[in-house]
């Protein structure tokens, strides 16, 4: 066995060095002259220019789009932002009261005064929070409506364009 492998062995290293791959030309064919018709060549120049004016118009609409939607970004942002600070304040008044009412009622002697108190500050604090509520709700609305109108106009405009 080991003779067949030392035989294996030298006969591996008599073997060419390298394999060379025979060169083969290609025959040169020679392409007939066409002549392109004149209509032709002015369809395909009317198709260049159409879609050049058309990539125009959109990347001038995406343009404007785009501007548009980050100052409905900007808009919507503050607007979120100025939410966001009118509920904390209401929180903060709420809270306020619940604790003069909290503070009220320890100075109280008897129970028609605790049913007097209870009642005045339910009261209030109703009226409190139906005038908070609707505040809040317009500024929901004014933030809702400064954000999508420009946005519909721009689009609106965009799309004209385009068309």
């Amino acid at each position: 066995m080991t003779e067949a492998t030392e035989t294996t062995r030298s006969k591996s290293k008599t073997a060419p060095a390298a394999f060379e791959m025979p060169k083969f030309e290609l025959p040169n064919f020679e392409m007939p002259k066409m002549e392109i018709p004149a209509a032709f060549r002015e369809i395909a120049e009317k198709s260049v220019s159409q879609a050049k004016e058309t990539y125009e118009k959109m990347k001038s609409a995406a343009e404007e789009a785009t501007d548009v939607l980050e100052d409905t970004y900007a808009t919507a942002s503050k607007g979120a932002s100025d939410y966001g600070l009118k509920v904390i304040e209401v929180a903060r008044a709420n809270t306020n009261a619940a604790f003069d009412f909290a503070t009220q009622l320890m100075t109280v002697k008897s129970l028609s005064e605790v049913v007097e108190l209870s009642t005045a500050h339910t009261r209030k604090q109703f009226e409190t929070l139906t005038a908070q509520t609707k505040e809040l709700a317009a500024m929901a609305q004014k933030v809702a409506t400064e954000t999508a109108e420009p946005v519909k106009e721009s689009f609106g405009k965009a799309f004209k364009k385009v068309a």
